[in-house]
């Protein structure tokens, strides 16, 4: 099935809602507090405070679609953008965020039912991918959800790890 860019955003949305996640609203693309971004450049940016521990919110799961810009820094995709169909420096990013509340499993099984039965992506064109050393991720993907190995994958860091700078949260 076809979904246009506004129907697979909702589809997205109305999932992770139905999951106990709270909606949360894009923030603006001019980051309000953070002197280290000119552009709010991921999803994750308006949860940054939230990551460190040192804002509370009062829900322990989110899900938004958060306008981006990247145009310099570290995920600057400007280079490529014109080169590759997959690089631009507007984009939005579909995100969902547990503060505490699930981790790896859950994000996996949810991901992959998301994929598979919700938008009905066929499991055998889909690659997977962790980070080189994730050997728990690893193993649910392919003992759990009983993924093809010949369709999953290992990758440094320069292709499977994210960092929001020189410190703080960062992950495979």
């Amino acid at each position: 099935m076809t979904h246009t860019v506004s129907e697979l955003r909702q589809i997205f949305l109305d999932y992770f809602e139905s999951k106990g996640h709270t909606l949360v609203q894009s923030s603006p693309l001019v980051p309000a507090n953070d002197p280290t971004l000119l552009f709010t450049n991921a999803g994750m940016v308006q949860f940054k405070e939230t990551f460190l521990g040192l804002e509370p919110r009062n829900y322990t799961r989110a899900a938004s679609c958060q306008r981006c810009v990247r145009a310099g820094g570290k995920h600057n995709d400007l280079e490529n953008v014109g080169y590759t169909a997959r690089h631009h420096t507007f984009f939005e990013m579909l995100g969902n965020f547990s503060f505490g509340d699930y981790f790896k499993r859950e994000a996996i099984q949810m991901a992959w039912d998301f994929l598979t039965q919700v938008i009905k992506l066929p499991p055998e064109k889909l690659w997977v991918t962790v980070y080189e050393q994730d050997d728990e991720a690893a193993d649910i993907w392919l003992k759990e959800l009983k993924v093809d190995p010949t369709r999953f994958s290992r990758c440094g860091e320069k292709d499977n790890f994210w960092a929001m700078g020189d410190t703080g949260p960062c992950g495979p």
